[in-house]
């Protein structure tokens, strides 16, 4: 057998999948049942197709976007109403990011910074909303990365800048990340002299493979035994209850201009969870529902969140958003698939002045009205 990097790379990402096989997918990660380790199973193929798609074939100095998540691959908190792209950068070039804003009502873009070898371990250190940038009338705009500062549509990049994460939020009827086309026009472009790309060879792709490791492995084991985990301010650790929604600050992958608010959810098969409060003034808003994974559930075929157009509201303004089983036969209905746990997830987009904070209980479905 002929020995290479490459090879001996490929060698450590199976006993990378044989550990989180043994660990991620059994007790120690209280995976009690059959359907516990399929979700467990599912939840690593995105993240594997995730790397595959971004990661693995990566070049900085010749860079294009790429889908971050899809209805067919799922993770770390994806949206029914937003659409994500990626791409690598390095902070010694400069680059000019041209796209549209394709209807969105919020598009932004954010620099990651460390994490560059695929861990989950940066930071967000940039982001530029579309505040900041001007905008055509025909939606178009562009964007200049690195290089002298400029006053407006210019993002820099920090020593330890390698990723840049694009965000465009809707509030439309239909989820718009269940739609394949049309897409979002993005391109971006390296402005300094950087040659053509190099072939690839036996460290390129034992590179690539060494990222893609990281990369699931980082969010599978890395991510630590559920209970032990540093949860953010955002996070409830009480089930069925929400705390003040706030900013996520640098807190990696996040927006670092919107407010979130989570909580588990129980529930059993006839009950219900009955949540009320308001919109607040803000840019977008809505409430999705995630398994253990931070993954959606089935937003194609399903309504398993609701934005601020799809709710339907009290005479008063309020809302009352009804999490069950099965169809309670009121409005605003959101579908756990039938599922004892959930994650309820809420995210308010550039939000103006102290958001309300959702309140939540625990009803009998034939006490629903």
């Amino acid at each position: 057998m002929i020995e290479s990097k490459s090879r001996t790379e490929l060698h450590a990402l199976i006993d990378t999948l044989k550990e989180i096989d043994a660990r991620f997918l059994g007790e120690e990660w209280m995976m009690g049942s059959a359907e516990d380790v399929g979700e467990g199973v599912r939840a690593l193929m995105h993240h594997l197709q995730g790397g595959l798609v971004s990661w693995f074939e990566e070049d900085p100095a010749h860079p294009s976007f790429r889908r971050i998540v899809t209805p067919t691959r799922k993770f770390m908190g994806d949206n029914a109403d937003a659409v994500y792209y990626e791409t690598p950068v390095r902070p010694d070039l400069r680059y000019r990011i041209r796209g549209n804003v394709s209807g969105a009502v919020y598009v932004s873009i954010t620099v990651e910074a460390g994490g560059s070898d695929g861990t989950f371990g940066g930071r967000t250190c940039c982001v530029l909303n579309d505040t900041g940038f001007d905008v055509a009338d025909d939606g178009s705009f562009e964007i200049h990365l690195g290089g002298r500062p400029r006053e407006r549509g210019w993002l820099a990049l920090a020593p330890e800048a390698c990723r840049l994460t694009t965000r465009h939020y809707f509030e439309e009827e239909t989820p718009r990340a269940a739609r394949t086309l049309p897409g979002i026009a993005l391109d971006i472009e390296v402005l300094d002299d950087v040659g053509p790309p190099l072939p690839y060879s036996d460290e390129s792709v034992a590179a690539g493979l060494a990222r893609v490791r990281n990369l699931i492995h980082s969010r599978t084991i890395g991510m630590g035994v559920p209970g032990t985990r540093e949860q953010p301010e955002f996070v409830s650790t009480v089930p069925n209850q929400f705390v003040q929604p706030c900013k996520p600050g640098s807190f990696t992958l996040a927006a670092a201009d919107a407010a979130y608010s989570m909580s588990l959810c129980l529930l059993q098969p006839d009950e219900a969870l009955v949540m009320t409060g308001r919109w607040p003034r803000c840019r977008c808003a809505n409430v999705s529902l995630w398994n253990r994974h931070m993954q959606t559930f089935d937003y194609v075929g399903r309504r398993v969140s609701l934005n601020r157009r799809q709710t339907r509201l009290e005479a008063d303004g309020s809302f009352r958003i009804v999490v069950a089983h099965r169809d309670p036969g009121v409005p605003n209905w959101i579908d756990t698939e039938g599922r004892a746990f959930s994650m309820v997830f809420w995210r308010f987009m550039l939000p103006e002045g102290r958001i309300e904070t959702p309140q939540a209980r625990v009803v009998k479905l034939s006490d629903l009205g």
